[in-house]
């Protein structure tokens, strides 16, 4: 038996892989994304099952901060010390209980008992058994951090966000918005799909979504972007398949109409896997003009190639080649979609938020700048260079493009209310989202013209 058939064995159940997910989130640097991608892909699992594994991975991810509050109150001995299998199977097991009505708690804590048993023993079953059934009886008489007392730790629990990122939002925001961010943080996100305008159009998608009898509506900022809920696996979608729609955020939708590419136009799209913003770009040019996909490492350039080919797009190319240092002719435009601390996307990637500390964001910060000073020599007089991010941090975004001009004078802002909907746009011209607001990722984007 190898040892992949061995760990299969023990983890045979959509539970199972669950724990086995979120242990992998935990001990490495992995993320949720390609680690459940990697899974899903497998025939085992039926579509209703893939469901299930979807909805308990990111839920615990989600809430994985007040289900520890819940566990350490039951748990007799050192919780944060335990078996990670014991940690995690506690926590889909509480998530079910506490979140999900349509499964029975009895069958959230057999299934936890019985994992346990194959994968640590007897002992570890039966801790995890009487500290689930403990918590089942007694789930009304639970009690959570007291908001008047410490509103940090109160915030921090209840919602389940690191108290660094609770402290600094509300330094920023104030504890009223705070909380209604992190609220909108823990929804579940719709899935947005963008009407590919090459091979089809809004009614054709519409009237399928209709005869298929899926629910959605149309974006409030990109009229061709559609809110979709009961899509289920997009991929099992002919339509999709087709190329006549594709997945993406309206975040990154309002970033590519800031570009506002032209047909017969030369557009440079930097750090640009897995490649939404580039095929967008495309289509807004007509499959007309040149964009350069730029990223580090081949294997996300495929998935460029991949989804430009399946989308019908023809003008882009992709180069291997390092953003800080790239060095090629002159374009039209240059489009920075800089890497980030994430913070704006915790609703799609919960995990992030316990992979990121307070100085990843200074070391980011080095990093989108030696990007953003690259780019800005590739922009030919009269050009334009977008930058954009998918955080909220004022570090990342505006702070960072102040100092930018400061060094760069040749490069004004142009005011992003001239591209895209009013409501996305801060009172410094520049696109700036929050989920809480907006219902969309929370971004940031500017326009910046080089003026000689």
């Amino acid at each position: 038996m190898t040892a992949e058939t061995a760990e299969r064995s023990l983890y045979d159940s959509v539970r199972g892989i669950a724990v086995k997910i979120l242990n992998r989130v935990e001990r490495t640097d992995s993320y949720l994304d390609k680690l459940l991608e990697n899974e899903l892909r497998s025939d085992d699992l039926n579509d209703l099952d893939k469901g299930l594994l979807n909805e308990l991975v990111h839920g615990v991810l989600r809430w994985q901060l007040k289900l520890d509050w819940v566990i350490t109150g039951f748990f007799h001995g050192n919780y944060p010390k335990s078996n990670v299998n014991v940690r995690n199977a506690l926590r889909v097991a509480l998530y079910q209980i506490l979140f999900l009505e349509r499964i029975p708690s009895s069958a959230a804590v057999n299934e936890a008992v019985e994992m346990v048993k194959r994968i640590r023993g007897q002992k570890s079953a039966d801790l995890v058994n009487a500290v689930l059934r403990n918590i089942d009886r007694n789930v009304a008489a639970i009690r959570y951090p007291v908001a008047d007392e410490n509103p940090i730790h109160y915030l921090s629990v209840v919602y389940s966000h690191p108290q660094w990122i609770v402290r600094r939002w509300i330094e920023r925001y104030g504890i009223e918005e705070t909380e209604k961010i992190l609220a909108a943080n823990n929804e579940r996100p719709p899935i947005t799909v963008r009407v590919n305008q090459i091979r089809s159009t809004v009614e054709e998608i519409t009237t399928l979504f209709d005869a298929a009898h899926i629910n959605y509506v149309r974006s409030l900022y990109i009229p061709t972007f559609l809110r979709v809920s009961g899509l289920g696996n997009v991929g099992n979608y002919s339509a999709f398949q087709e190329g006549k729609f594709t997945v993406q955020d309206e975040s990154a939708g309002l970033v590519c109409q800031l570009v506002s590419p032209q047909p017969g136009e030369r557009i440079i799209d930097f750090c640009a896997a897995p490649g939404g913003k580039s095929t967008y770009l495309a289509e807004l040019m007509q499959n007309k003009g040149e964009v350069i996909a730029i990223d580090k490492y081949d294997i996300k350039l495929r998935m460029i190639r991949s989804a430009a080919e399946r989308l019908g797009i023809t003008i882009i190319s992709t180069m291997e080649a390092d953003a800080t240092t790239y060095d090629g002719s002159v374009a039209d435009k240059v489009l920075l979609d800089a890497p980030c601390s994430g913070l704006g996307v915790l609703t799609k990637k919960p995990d992030i938020k316990w992979k990121r500390e307070p100085e990843d964001i200074t070391a980011l910060v080095e990093i989108q700048k030696r990007l953003l000073h690259n780019a800005a020599h590739l922009v030919r007089p009269g050009g334009v260079l977008v930058y954009s991010t998918c955080t909220t941090e004022p570090e990342e975004n505006i702070e960072l493009i102040h100092r930018f001009r400061d060094a760069h004078p040749e490069f004004i802002v142009d005011d992003a209310r001239k591209y895209v909907h009013v409501d996305a746009v801060n009172a410094e011209g520049c696109i700036e989202t929050l989920p809480s607001v907006h219902g969309i990722d929370g971004s940031f984007a500017v326009r910046l013209i080089r003026d000689h």
